[in-house]
């Protein structure tokens, strides 16, 4: 078989083979999580949020809305440094989002079904 003709076949294989996946996958809420920050970020994002008192009156006093955690959580960094992942019965997760030239930081306890906001700092870079 000439070499024009497997790259014809191929080509042709290739089409149809990302049209079935376009068509079956395109209504589906499919997403690639696979990286160890992404899919941190969307363990918390799927569960119940909680906010500890601490945090709930540092967005009061600060004037900030509690959006910024669903913002954070889309958007933001989790720093394993500093954060305590081998935590008995809950990991806590630290993480950074960039918020009008300024630095949110959460520190999240992530448990099995909840994941409480246990801190709230928002510092100038």
């Amino acid at each position: 078989m000439k070499l024009i003709h497997r790259i014809g076949y191929f080509s042709v294989g290739l089409f149809f083979g990302i049209m079935f996946l376009i068509f079956f996958l395109s209504g589906k809420r499919s997403s690639c999580d696979y990286l160890p920050d992404a899919r941190v970020l969307k363990n918390i994002r799927i569960k119940e949020r909680k906010f500890s008192p601490e945090a709930f009156s540092y967005f009061e006093a600060n004037k900030l809305d509690t959006a910024l955690v669903s913002q954070s959580l889309k958007n933001g960094d989790v720093d394993f440094g500093r954060s305590n992942t081998d935590g008995d019965p809950c990991n806590v997760f630290l993480i950074t989002n960039k918020v009008e030239n300024k630095t949110l930081e959460l520190k999240i306890e992530n448990c099995d079904s909840i994941a409480t906001v246990q801190k709230v700092a928002l510092k100038n870079e």
